[in-house]
This record gives structure tokens, C-alpha cells and sequence, in this order.
């Protein structure tokens, strides 16, 4: 027995001493290969992976660190991977007709790849659209719609009424950031199915209030007016218009276009009958989806959907699915408290719900008709850090995880979606790539894009924590990078990267490393990013608690988060630094005074500081109004809290931000220069809600210095600044 423990123990002493000699023998990475782009090999770049065909997968990879990136083939039957020739060249599918702009004018592409000019005008189009027949082209010119027939070489006016604040088939600034999501590049127009009609929105701005944006560009400086309508203003006016291209007759659709009300994205249904308009009220808890009779506009209503809180329109989000079958449709709706999927009929009766539970549905992949069966990203059920793929019939049943593992999935499906690639990872794991069916069946493991350096490094460990919040409802999830070398008897200085925004997390399972991560953590900075419990990991039940209430919750969940870094002794409290951007420098602004007495540092970009300084549309949905919220504005603004100010804030903005003004941080200044503060502020010519170039550059080492004054203590090292 005596000799069990002592061969035990000496086992152990020695594993430990080998681990130790493994460890002493691995290498420090240099400030040459963190800060100047010359990492090592300790991971290959994930490869770039296309569909041949159905049945079969091109991907592009190394095979090692100083060998050039290969063409395979892998046959997706067999699971055979053949090298291609250097000179391979995949065949040529015939060119989809296309439409383009090129020296503010409209060219076609035949399926040669023949460029024709169609438009030759001293004004600008914009848009340009191909119909689905491909013969007919929508744009708008001067704020009307036009449409080009290309066999016919013939332009026709569509509206004529056009001007400064009259727009056809172009959408004023709310619609695009809020509603219809800058994807749209400000398009307010739809070609139906069948290239018979095009649906558009004809948009008054007038009664919009003007701000006006002002820069030192020029010997009189650059002034721009901008209609944005700002909390409690008027909103655009919008008539929904259907052109009948046959005679260019317009019907209008049956809305009073001056009540209190958005619209969002329309969908026309499959075979073109009709027009689907989703309508919201000013109030934003109340959507309904009409359907609308080209033909006269009459309006005929399917569905209906209000909550207590608000019903999240569009900016981007596709809620509608419709089946090629014209009978039915998926929709998304996150009414329980999660986002979910439904089958209704066309007439908007409710035949089953598709998926149930407290889960998150974030994507539709793809729908099988012929099957009834729906592919879809769901935040995985088992950790709402990771994306997992799902499949269910159309009834509910025969629910499938299709992905694997503890990982974090990104779903490539191939043309027929009877087969996917995932590119998975964790904070631990770097990424791989697999080959699956539809069913979740393992084919073939295309790619670990682990490298041959890569146990041969000393690299900061990134894992993902949870904390419990301090009601004890959420387990709030956070991603730390620790610091090199951690010693358990010092604390760190702690760097805190949020955004912050309702349901808009950036906590994710997955694997990171570069430079500037590793540099930090070498310079002994505790890296974490934090979600608060309406970031959409606990679904929009756990994004409700914003409602009337921005800013509170978020920063009493940072703070819980922060607090546990503190007792558990990794954290220094007196250097604890928060940074972000947009709603990310308003939770900063707030941290820093709010919340000074956990919070020492920020470091905030294109701050809101007073949500009355922003758009109806965005804070309306959250805030309600003033008349309805008086208390909720209150305790929301920073500026009510410059009083508790204390620490060290940089304040950045861009001089034209025609998103968050400027006003708002100037507001913020002059309240803090009244009260005797001291702060850091810098402002940007010509940027807006962003900046590139060397401003973009200047802006980064801006944020260096003062990671290195505040929160580390010594000069910044040579050749760091870029």
C-alpha cells in the first residue's frame, strides 16, 4: 500500500515536471509577430470551400505553412478527396443577366458577359433592378421610378412628382438605418413575380424636422440638412403605390397616409396575386399584415400580432417565408418570448406551430416543400453561446440536431440542401470543417485548421465563463482572455469591449486568437467581452426587461460580471475600463458615470448620451415617447448623471455623423467642462458613424495611448503605435 502511494506519487511529481519542461520549452510569440502581421503557423486560415455541383465540394487549402493553397475536389458520395490540376478551371455556367451602374449610368450584361449601355444621362439612377424575366430594369432618377425595356430600348417615366422631399421608390434616412436595414442602399421598390407590376413607397419627408450637419470643409465650411426625425417628431409620410406596367396605371393602397404609422418591407406572394404590407403602429406593439389587391389597392388583413412591449419590425429581419405552393407560410415571431416558427394558411389561420421551446430561432437556411421540412440556425439549446443546426417537419415533429459537439457551428448547405459543411469551433478549439447530409450524417472532415506551431507557443487562454446574475435568473456569459503567465497573487487591469444594444450580443463560443490579443495579454490586461441578459442569449423575454428602461439592466449585469472578476482577485478595481461604439459609447458614457463606483476608465466612440437626441423609430420602440415615459428618459440619459462623474473618460466622435450627432457628445462636454471634469476628447473631420484611412489609424492609437497612461503605466513600447 505504502509503495502504491509512493509509485503514485512519484508518477504524479514526475508528470508534473515533464509538463512544466514542455511547457519552459515552448516559445514566447515576438512583438515582431503579434503587432506586425508575421503570426506563426499556429493556425491556417480557414479555407475558402464551393459547391461544384451538388455532389461534389472545391476547397482551397494549405497543407503546410510555407506550401502554397491547393484546389481539391471531394466527392461528396464516396467522401474521396482528388487534388486538381494547377490548371483547372471550373465550368463555366452561363452568366446570369445582370444590370450595374458604371459612370452614374445603367449597363446590361448579357449571359456573354457584354456590357450594354442602357441609360445616358447627365443625373444620377440609382438601383438599378433587373425583373425576374430579366427584360425590364427599375430605378429611380431625381427621386422618381423609371423602368428601361432593354429588347425595346425605351425609358418610361413611372412618377413624376419627385423632389428634395418627395421620393419614389427611395427611402428617406429612418426607413433605411431603422426599418428596412442599410442593406436596402435606401431602395423602396419591388418587382412582383411575374414583372407585371412594381410595388414602391412614395415617401413625403416634409414633415420630418431638418438637422443640420455642419464640417470645416472648404472656405465656408460644409452644411448638410438631414431630415431626421428625433423622439416624439413627425415620421415620414408614406403611400404604398403598385404600377401596372401594361398602361403605367398606379394604384394605391388603402392606408391614410397621414396617420401615425410604419411599414415595413412588403412580399409579394408566389404566383404575384397579391401584395403582403406589414403595418405598425406609432407605438410599435401592434403589427398587422395585409394583403393587398393590386388591381384596386384594397386591403384584406391575415394576421395580427401585439405584445406588451413592442413587436420588432424589420431592419433586415425576413419574417415571412412564403411556400412555392402559394397555399402557406412560415413565419418568425418571438410572441412567447422566443423567436419562433409557425405555419399559418394564406388566408392567416394558424395550422401548427413549427418549433416550440425556449430556444432561439436566428436563421432559416433552407425549406424543404417536397418533404415539409425546415433547416434552421437556432442559439444551440444546450449553451445560447453557440449556433447549432436543426431540422423539424412542418408539423412539429421529428425535431433533429443535425450539428455535433460542443461547439459553435457556421452552415454552408449545398444547392439542393441535401448536404451541409459546418466550419465549428470553441474558445479553445480551433476551427474545422465537415462534410454532413441532411440528416446529420458525417461524410467526410474536410479541414482542421490547427497549424504545426501550434503547441509550440505560449498563447493566452480564451475561455468562456458564466456568472450568475445578481437576481439569480440568468447565467450571464462573458469571454475572457486572460493574461499570459497569470500569476494568481496579482491583479490585472481589466479591458471590457461591449456593444450592448438590445438583443445584440457579441459573446460567442468560438475561436479567436490574433496579434493585438495576444499583446494585451502579454502586457498583462484581463480582455473580456461581456452579454447582459437582454443581448438575446435568453430570448426576448430575457430583451423585455429594456423596455421603457435602456441603460439599467445592461450595466447592472456588467457590473455583476465585474464584481466576480474583483472577489475573485483577478481584477484590479481601480482600473477597470470599459469601451464601445454607437450604443456601445453610450453604455461606456454611463458606465463612467452611472456606475463610477465600479467602472474607473472608458473609452467612447459616437456616443448616445440623451435618447431624445435620437431617431422615433429605433428609441420609440424601447423608450415609448416622453409623454408616456417622462421617468425612463430621465434615468436613461447620461447627462442626468455627470454629477457621479469620476475616473477618466476619451470621448470620440465624427464632425458629420448623420447617425448619432455629435450634439450628443458636445452636449455631454459642456456639462462635464460646467462641472470642473476632466476627460479626453477628440473629434474627426469628415467621419460619420465610422472612419477609415489614417483618422481610422489615428483613432487606433489614440485608444493605445490610453490603455498604456491609465491602465498600464509605462510608456507605450516602440513601433507598437501603427
Amino acid at each position: 500500500m505504502k509503495y502504491s502511494f509512493f509509485k503514485n506519487a512519484f508518477f504524479s511529481i514526475s508528470s508534473i515536471i515533464l509538463s512544466l519542461s514542455s511547457l519552459a520549452q515552448k516559445k514566447d510569440l515576438t512583438q515582431e509577430q503579434m503587432l506586425k502581421g508575421k503570426m506563426p503557423a499556429i493556425t491556417f486560415p480557414v479555407p475558402a470551400v464551393s459547391w461544384d455541383k451538388d455532389d461534389r465540394v472545391l476547397i482551397t487549402k494549405k497543407n503546410h505553412p510555407d506550401s502554397a493553397a491547393k484546389l481539391y475536389s471531394v466527392d461528396i458520395k464516396t467522401g474521396k478527396e482528388n487534388l486538381m490540376p494547377a490548371d483547372y478551371k471550373k465550368p463555366q455556367e452561363p452568366k446570369n443577366k445582370n444590370v450595374f451602374l458604371k459612370d452614374n449610368d445603367v449597363f446590361f450584361s448579357d449571359e456573354k458577359g457584354s456590357e450594354i449601355r442602357l441609360t445616358n444621362n447627365k443625373d444620377k439612377e440609382i438601383n438599378p433592378t433587373l425583373s425576374p424575366d430579366n427584360n425590364l430594369v427599375a430605378f429611380t432618377r431625381n427621386n422618381n421610378l423609371f423602368v428601361f425595356d432593354i429588347n425595346n430600348k425605351k425609358e418610361t417615366q413611372l412618377t413624376t412628382d419627385g423632389n428634395d422631399s418627395i421620393m419614389n421608390g427611395y427611402a428617406s434616412w429612418v426607413y433605411t438605418e431603422e426599418i428596412l436595414g442599410r442593406a436596402s442602399t435606401y431602395r423602396t421598390f419591388w418587382w412582383s413575380p411575374d414583372s407585371k407590376h412594381i410595388a414602391f413607397f412614395r415617401t413625403d419627408d416634409s414633415p420630418v424636422p431638418v438637422h443640420t450637419i455642419t464640417d470645416g470643409t472648404g472656405q465656408h465650411g460644409l452644411e448638410e440638412k438631414e431630415r431626421y426625425p428625433k423622439v416624439g417628431d413627425k415620421n415620414p409620410e408614406i403611400k404604398i403605390g403598385i404600377v401596372h406596367l401594361n398602361d403605367n396605371h398606379i394604384s394605391w393602397a388603402d392606408f391614410n397616409t397621414h396617420d401615425d404609422q410604419y411599414f415595413g418591407m412588403p412580399y409579394w406572394t408566389p404566383d404575384g396575386s397579391a401584395l403582403w404590407v406589414q403595418w405598425m403602429n406609432r407605438l410599435q406593439n401592434d403589427l398587422k399584415l395585409y394583403s393587398v389587391n393590386p388591381a384596386t389597392g384594397a386591403k384584406k388583413e391575415v394576421y395580427d400580432e401585439t405584445q406588451k412591449t413592442w413587436v420588432q419590425l424589420e431592419d433586415g429581419y425576413e419574417r415571412l417565408h412564403f411556400l412555392k405552393n402559394n397555399k402557406s407560410f412560415i413565419l418568425e415571431s418571438d410572441k412567447t418570448g422566443w423567436n419562433q416558427l409557425y405555419l399559418y394558411d394564406m388566408n392567416g389561420h394558424l395550422i401548427n406551430p413549427v418549433t416550440q421551446g425556449k430556444f432561439t430561432v436566428t436563421n432559416v437556411n433552407w425549406i424543404d416543400e417536397k418533404n415539409e421540412t425546415v433547416y434552421f440556425l437556432a442559439r444551440s439549446r444546450e449553451n445560447t453561446a453557440r449556433a447549432d443546426f436543426y431540422s423539424v417537419k412542418f408539423n412539429g415533429k421529428d425535431f433533429k440536431r443535425l450539428t455535433f459537439g460542443d461547439y459553435n457551428h457556421i452552415i454552408q448547405m449545398s444547392p439542393s440542401g441535401a448536404y451541409f459543411i459546418t466550419t465549428y469551433s470553441n474558445a479553445s478549439t480551433p476551427p474545422k470543417m465537415a462534410l454532413l447530409d441532411n440528416k446529420g450524417k458525417l461524410i467526410k472532415e474536410l479541414y482542421d485548421t490547427k497549424g504545426p506551431e501550434f503547441n509550440n507557443y505560449n498563447i493566452a487562454k480564451t475561455e468562456l465563463i458564466r456568472v450568475k446574475s445578481d437576481d439569480g435568473l440568468y447565467d450571464l456569459p462573458s469571454l475572457v482572455t486572460w493574461p499570459l503567465n497569470m500569476d494568481p497573487a496579482k491583479r490585472y487591469p481589466v479591458i471590457i469591449n461591449i456593444y450592448g444594444g438590445p438583443n445584440a450580443g457579441t459573446v460567442w463560443d468560438r475561436w479567436n486568437l490574433n496579434g493585438n490579443q495576444q499583446w494585451y495579454a502579454k502586457e498583462g490586461l484581463i480582455q473580456i467581452a461581456m452579454d447582459h441578459r437582454a443581448s438575446g442569449h435568453f430570448g426576448k423575454e430575457g430583451v423585455n426587461y429594456m423596455y421603457h428602461d435602456l441603460g439599467d439592466w445592461e450595466l447592472k449585469d456588467y457590473a455583476t460580471i465585474v464584481k466576480y472578476l474583483i472577489n475573485k482577485g483577478y481584477a484590479d478595481p481601480k482600473k477597470i475600463c470599459i469601451t464601445g461604439f454607437s450604443y456601445g459609447g453610450y453604455m461606456t458614457c454611463l458606465a463612467l458615470t452611472k456606475y463610477a463606483d465600479v467602472f474607473t476608465h472608458g473609452m467612447a466612440g459616437g456616443s448616445v448620451t440623451d435618447w431624445t437626441f435620437y431617431d422615433t423609430h429605433y428609441t420609440e420602440r424601447y423608450m415609448g415617447t416622453p409623454a408616456n415615459n417622462a421617468e425612463g428618459y430621465k434615468t436613461s440619459a447620461v447627462l442626468n448623471y455627470t454629477d457621479k462623474y469620476k475616473g477618466m473618460l476619451q470621448i470620440v466622435h465624427g464632425v458629420i455623423d448623420d447617425n448619432v450627432h455629435i450634439q450628443n457628445s458636445l452636449r455631454l462636454i459642456s456639462q462635464l467642462e460646467d462641472a470642473k471634469k476632466d476627460f479626453e476628447f477628440m473629434i474627426y473631420p469628415g467621419g460619420r458613424h465610422g472612419w477609415g484611412g489614417n483618422k481610422g489609424l489615428h483613432f487606433q492609437n489614440l485608444k493605445t495611448k490610453f490603455i498604456y497612461k491609465y491602465l498600464l503605466e509605462k510608456p507605450v513600447p516602440a513601433d507598437v503605435l501603427r
